[in-house]
């Protein structure tokens, strides 16, 4: 309990508290901006991964003040625990990238864990001028670049379309199709299933003018083809 008492009463407690609640706040700004666009990983993964990169940091720099003062043989090197920390944060970032067929989501949020992990330790060193501009740089590039983005791709749309199918399927009866409705390929894969099957996914971009149904009711009635769905 004396301990627990000492330790509030350290002076360097209240400006630990300080840069916690600062790291908390601009890591909840971008982790809210996930939240809202329903990302995988929101709100609270990112106020828990800006708060514990601030709090590794802090670790850091003063953490081992007792005995660098106790010992002269000891060595103060402040980058060693966050070096880690950037190294690590990986495998939540991983966490969050799913493939669905040829198409890849969740790079984004993987970049901005990585990038509020950076905060938290930009915060930790009580470089909080830097932290503020780069959580609205961050901001900025989330919210109103995808804005800028669609209006180069206004009127397209791009999704995968998973075709199942038996062996015997000729493939260019599906290309026939897809020209024929005039959607541009952007990538193929072919994926070996069960039972001798095959799931081909094709990465298409197509005008939003382009009969959906009809597209989907050309694809399904090609020989051997078992399958059509589609993933935006």
């Amino acid at each position: 309990m004396e301990a627990f008492i000492n330790n509030i009463a350290d002076d360097n407690f209240l400006l630990i508290v300080v840069r916690v609640l600062i790291a908390l706040v601009l890591s909840g700004l971008i982790g809210f901006e996930r939240e809202f666009k329903n990302h995988p990983a929101g709100f609270r993964t990112h106020i828990l991964v800006g708060v514990g990169s601030c709090l590794m940091m802090v670790l850091s720099l003063f953490g081992f003040e007792a005995f660098i003062d106790a010992h002269e043989n000891v060595r103060f090197d402040p980058a060693r625990i966050p070096s880690y920390v950037i190294s690590g944060i990986g495998f939540l970032g991983a966490g969050t990238i799913m493939v669905y067929g040829g198409t890849i989501r969740g790079l984004t949020t993987a970049a901005s864990i990585w990038a509020v992990a950076g905060l938290g330790l930009v915060v930790g060193a009580g470089m909080y001028t830097t932290a503020v501009f780069t959580t609205v740089v961050i901001l900025l590039s989330l919210v109103f670049l995808n804005n800028f983005e669609n209006l180069f791709t206004k009127g397209k749309k791009s999704s995968v379309i998973e075709i199942v199918a038996q062996p015997g399927l000729a493939i260019n009866n599906i290309i026939s199709v897809i020209e024929e409705f005039d959607v541009t390929i952007k990538k193929v894969e072919i994926v070996k299933v069960e039972n001798d099957l095959r799931s081909i996914f094709i990465k298409i971009e197509r005008d939003s003018l382009v009969d959906h149904i009809s597209f989907f009711e050309e694809l399904s009635q090609i020989k051997h083809v078992r399958n059509v769905s589609e993933r935006n």
